[in-house]
């Protein structure tokens, strides 16, 4: 169902400070992964000197958001953010947007920032976009859109390079396929690559992993859940090619705690 070759990601956020942050960087890079990715909240460091770190600190390895949320910054300020970012890292920084999910309604109100209904955070989404392809000019800045809904995906399939699939964490494989149907559908001819993300890597579950997610592994099994994947790395192999048939994922990230028992799924798999 998928052209696309195999490529992986490590969703993680600095600790300790920039030297480890940038070691981490390396690490990921030597492993074979092709982008380390940063969520988006005041949680958090701002994710775009924190990917410039990683940038400086490796040669091949690209960076990305994952994603920002819309609401957080007005649509040009989001762009400019990140043109500025892929000029700097020579081309090598993609830019991931979205509509913020619901606990980023207490961070647009700290930053002043009008949270907005849906439909307002989805065409602030559409128009970073395209304030972002207004300062590229003859540059092309990769974007990825997280998209789940119906108005999500048909935004996705008009202006995204890359889409990655955000269902819900029970969601099975025929819950992903019909996404996809939907999102090829509304593209046309368009090439999009088709990404997931795996927050649990084998039979253990970190506990902030289960709070955030709402459930525990054993109901991740039980429903088939697309954001799980365990056994050994050559089956888990064989398993992200069932789901690439079945629906045309590729683009495989992965949460920071388990890059490191995943690299043997990395080495198995990377432009295969």
């Amino acid at each position: 169902m998928s052209d696309h070759k195999f490529r992986f990601g490590v969703v993680a956020t600095p600790e300790g400070g920039g030297e480890q942050w940038a070691a981490t960087a390396k690490r990921v890079e030597e492993l074979g992964y092709s982008t380390l990715l940063m969520p988006d909240g005041l949680q958090l460091l701002s994710p775009f000197p924190s990917l410039a770190v990683a940038a400086c600190a490796t040669t091949t390895l690209r960076v990305g958001t994952f994603v920002l949320a819309s609401p957080l910054r007005a649509p040009r300020a989001a762009a400019w953010e990140g043109h500025s970012l892929s000029v700097l890292t020579g081309g090598r920084f993609d830019f991931g947007i979205g509509s913020g999910r619901p606990e980023a309604q207490r961070f647009a109100e700290a930053l002043g920032r009008p949270w907005g209904s849906a439909g307002e955070r989805l065409q602030a989404v559409a128009e970073s976009i395209e304030q972002l392809r207004e300062l590229d000019g003859d540059r092309h800045t990769p974007v990825l859109v997280a998209a789940g809904g119906p108005k999500a995906l048909a935004l996705a399939a008009r202006t995204a390079d890359i889409v990655t699939l955000a269902a819900p964490p029970l969601s099975g494989r025929d819950h992903h396929a019909g996404m996809v149907a939907q999102l090829r559908d509304a593209a046309g001819d368009r090439d999009l690559e088709i990404a997931i993300n795996l927050f649990v890597v084998g039979d253990e579950i970190p506990p902030w992993t289960r709070h955030f997610i709402g459930a525990d592994h054993a109901t991740l099994v039980a429903n088939d859940s697309q954001t799980l994947l365990r056994g050994t790395p050559a089956e888990m192999a064989d398993e992200l090619q069932r789901r690439r048939d079945a629906y045309g994922v590729s683009y495989i990230s992965v949460n920071g705690a388990f890059f490191e028992q995943f690299a043997p799924v990395v080495e198995l798999l990377t432009g295969s």
